[in-house]
């Protein structure tokens, strides 16, 4: 997977800058005058809304005096969510420039420049020195990085020790086909689609111990639906920024995505674990 092929994914996707801004605009809202709230629910670009960006602040023990990253950020949603909910500081790091620099617009229009930062990077080599964070955090990035055991040890190494990593990625299912996977690689830029067994022993490999994870399946199957059903209402903005083709080639991508939910041959998974310190024993707890 090159890095090209996830920013070209990211550069063409119907939730954008520009798909926020005239939602705001149809609102009636001033640009002058937002505040975080009235994004909350149009830039959690993954899966479950805020409640899952909550629930990975939980099991990362996000709080005030937390310094997070938000790896592979996207259009910061989560990370001005955690700045505004919490009070802490939050770096976010993407790869694709573009949606950094969204980010930052963003977070500038509601007033949160001073605790949220973006800066683009790669997740297998971070911009940032070691011991930099209290906390990690991440969702649904990781099926798009061909080096997850380096991406892994580049979260430990950012972190303090005893610092929490949680995240929520894609997970496949036995029944996931070579086929299968090609086409997730041609048409969603995945790198590779790990499984639970997988990532518990890669978190385990770079220094994480007290590993959990949380089969999330049932859930995301029906928030996928929902997303499908979304998209189909975002055609003519879609249709507009990007053309008929792009609507039409994006459709059966994500047709064919939530066709391989529905048959249970990928699946979501939510782990947390945290960084050892030298005392620390590992261990580890897999739940389904």
């Amino acid at each position: 997977m090159e890095p090209r092929q996830v920013v070209d994914f990211y550069d063409r996707h119907p939730i954008n800058e520009g798909q926020i801004l005239d939602a705001l605009a149809r609102r009636g809202k001033d640009l002058s005058a937002l505040t975080p709230e009235d994004l909350f629910d149009l830039d959690q670009d993954h899966y479950g809304g805020l409640q899952a960006v909550d629930a990975l602040a939980r099991l990362g023990g996000v709080g005030q005096n937390s310094r997070v990253l938000d790896l592979c950020c996207g259009l910061g949603g989560p990370a001005r969510f955690l700045a505004s909910r919490f009070g802490c500081r939050v770096a976010g790091v993407d790869l694709t420039h573009s949606r950094c620099a969204s980010a930052a617009r963003l977070t500038r229009l509601v007033g949160l420049s001073g605790r949220v930062s973006f800066v683009g990077g790669d997740a297998v080599r971070l911009p940032f020195k070691a011991g930099s964070f209290t906390a990690c955090l991440s969702q649904e990035a990781f099926l798009h990085v061909p080096d997850k055991a380096g991406a892994l040890a580049e979260c430990a190494r950012v972190l303090i020790p005893g610092g929490r990593l949680a995240f929520t990625d894609w997970v496949a299912g036995p029944k996931l086909s070579p086929g299968e996977r090609r086409r997730l690689s041609e048409w969603m830029a995945t790198a590779g689609v790990e499984n639970f067994d997988g990532y518990r022993r890669l978190l385990s490999r770079v220094g994480f111990g007290a590993i959990e994870a949380e089969d999330l399946s049932d859930w995301w199957r029906r928030i996928l639906r929902e997303r499908l059903q979304m998209y189909r209402r975002l055609e003519a903005e879609t249709v507009a920024r990007f053309g008929q083709a792009r609507y039409e080639e994006y459709d059966q991508l994500y047709a064919f995505f939530v066709g391989l939910v529905e048959a249970s041959k990928l699946g979501g998974g939510r782990f947390s674990a945290t960084l050892a310190c030298p005392q620390m024993a590992s261990t580890s707890k897999l739940h389904y």
